[in-house]
């Protein structure tokens, strides 16, 4: 073919970077967009249940594939999506927004038409996105129209934030040349100044060769900006003690002998927080210090030797440099550390918490013991989504096995989040590798927000586990403020009679209580194996929370009061 259409120059080069499934909902102004999704072999339209499932869908697709594609109408469609772009905006995750626009001669003329705000005024919403975007592009000529998508792809892929594209519903059928897709997309990050980049090198050996007790911490952007393989390898060059985040969780394998737990200041456990805060250099790699990351602002470290490498710049103590990206400077750093960090003797980690398991079957679950056992019923390889709230909080106290990919929203923090990036991880693990376990941790109030994205998944034949934490009603704003106040109750569900709503095919659905029932799950070797869609509620006490999370409440009710 010596042309194509616009659409489907769009949704061919989404396939040269292996995005596959494109999510949203239909509207009269992305349709003839949406006919070219099926022109590309091996290509496939999710058909989400409403506009903000499948931002949040497009989110966890972006998390496990570096990119995702989110499809909306002009005004009500897109306005419906805009929470999930803001979570993916704070939250470092890559989603080309495509918003179907009226056409272009309808622009001109200012017609009143339906999802206007009736004012003639067509730009309204893409200004409105251009703060939770990482650039935009309003198409209106087809020549320039190609380099204007090439650009919104790379820009979304190598700054892992949302991108807004503008596509005027007569503009996706005029033809471009099919030859530009001859030239791959350029998604490498350009290079760090060199000079600044070993002038920031000197200073991080010149600290590392003075210390006595450093320590490696990593947050969330080092998954997120792909520094995953350089963290691990930091470590074993150097030996030094590795810690995460709530929000780095699986940024390191945390069976690697050097692994020493989840920091989390004031809410740590004792032996890490002891361990962290006495250290006398931090490097620090893909900081997030929002409250719930850090216990409220509660990190103490005794010293100031701190070095922050960041997806755009590198900090050391006081001095910043911008543009050294860290990906860049740490494959840098890594020629030549081990040389100072040679006479390095390791000594040992804080080791796990000991876990008594209860001794009688009978006894009723406790998110103490829930989380707790299911660090040894998770394995290499899962895909585990725990919901803001218990789950999230919950899930720090658990091991992950090698490989592990752990998807939460502890910065933006919207409620129901999670089952619609479950529908994307699971969408891309089909992809991927099918035989990867997807698993959701979810309380009952959470799921009420966000349900129908599950008929969605009941439409893909989708395997996810589906833990849904009955706890009954939001445990995490009782803790806050409000113990009994109605306001934080929710009308209770038959949660397991959600599959057979949603049509699912050779659904399983289990109820637990006691620790019997939860023992006699996991030793099930067929509920091992994701070969069905399962939902499984877990019965809970009303205000049984994680120790951690119990805290947190109590200073975050202390913040919200402050003047």
């Amino acid at each position: 073919m010596a042309e194509i259409t616009l659409g489907r120059y769009i949704f061919e080069r989404l396939n040269q970077l292996k995005v596959q499934t494109i999510f949203g909902v239909p509207g009269d102004f992305n349709l003839s967009l949406l006919d070219k999704v099926y022109e590309v072999e091996g290509m496939r339209w999710a058909g989400n249940a409403n506009e903000l499932n499948a931002a949040y869908a497009a989110d966890g697709y972006s998390r496990l594939k570096g990119l995702s594609c989110l499809v909306t109408t002009f005004g009500v469609g897109e306005l419906s999506a805009v929470n999930g772009i803001a979570g993916s905006y704070a939250e470092h995750v890559g989603v080309l927004n495509l918003v179907g626009i009226p056409s272009i001669s309808s622009q001109a003329k200012q017609l009143l038409l339906h999802h206007t705000l009736g004012n003639g005024d067509f730009t309204v919403f893409h200004r409105m996105a251009n703060n939770i975007s990482q650039t935009t592009a309003f198409i209106s000529d087809i020549n320039s129209a190609p380099a204007e998508i090439d650009r919104a792809i790379r820009e979304a892929y190598i700054y892992q934030r949302p991108v807004y594209v503008g596509l005027p519903a007569n503009l996706v059928d005029l033809n471009v040349p099919a030859s530009l897709l001859q030239t791959p997309l350029d998604i490498s990050l350009k290079p760090n100044d060199p000079d600044a980049q070993q002038e920031v090198i000197e200073n991080v050996l010149e600290l590392v060769s003075k210390a006595k007790n450093p320590i490696i911490l990593v947050d969330a952007c080092a998954s997120r900006h792909d520094c995953k393989v350089e963290v691990e390898q930091l470590v074993n060059a150097t030996k030094f003690p590795v810690f995460t985040t709530p929000m780095g969780k699986s940024g390191i394998n945390e069976s690697h002998e050097r692994f020493g737990g989840v920091y989390v200041g004031s809410l740590s456990e004792p032996e890490v927080k002891e361990f962290v805060e006495s250290a006398d250099l931090i490097l620090s790699v893909g900081a997030l210090l929002s409250d719930f990351n850090t216990g409220s602002f509660s990190y103490s470290y005794k010293t100031k030797n701190i070095v922050e490498f960041h997806s755009d710049y590198t900090k050391i103590r006081q001095a910043t440099f911008p543009g050294v990206q860290m990906k860049e400077a740490l494959q840098n750093l890594l020629l030549t550390i081990g040389q100072v960090t040679a006479s390095y003797v390791p000594g040992p980690v804080p080791a796990p918490r000991r876990f008594n398991s209860p001794a009688e079957a009978n006894t009723l679950l406790s998110q103490e013991y829930l989380w707790n056992r299911v660090s040894t019923w998770f394995r290499e390889g899962d895909i585990i989504i725990t919901e803001t709230g218990t789950s999230a909080f919950g899930i720090v106290q658990s091991r992950f096995p090698n490989n592990t990919v752990g998807i939460s929203q502890v910065l933006w923090g919207s409620i129901g989040f999670t089952v619609g990036a479950t529908l994307g991880a699971v969408m891309a693990a089909q992809e991927i590798d099918p035989k990867r376990r997807v698993i959701l941790f979810v309380g009952d109030g959470s799921l009420q927000l966000t349900v129908q994205e599950i008929s969605t998944m009941c439409k893909w034949e989708t395997t996810p586990y589906l833990f849904i934490l009955n706890n009954d009603g939001y445990t995490i704003e009782r803790l806050i403020h409000g113990e009994t106040a109605t306001y934080n109750d929710i009308q209770p569900w038959n949660n397991l009679k959600l599959l057979e709503l949603f049509n699912a095919k050779n659904p399983e659905n289990y109820r637990v209580s006691t620790v019997g029932e939860l023992e006699t799950l996991f030793s099930n070797k067929n509920f091992n194996e994701n070969t069905n869609i399962r939902a499984i509620e877990v019965m809970l006490p009303r205000m049984d929370a994680p120790i951690n999370l119990v805290k947190q409440a109590q200073l975050s009710e202390k913040t919200n009061a402050e003047n």
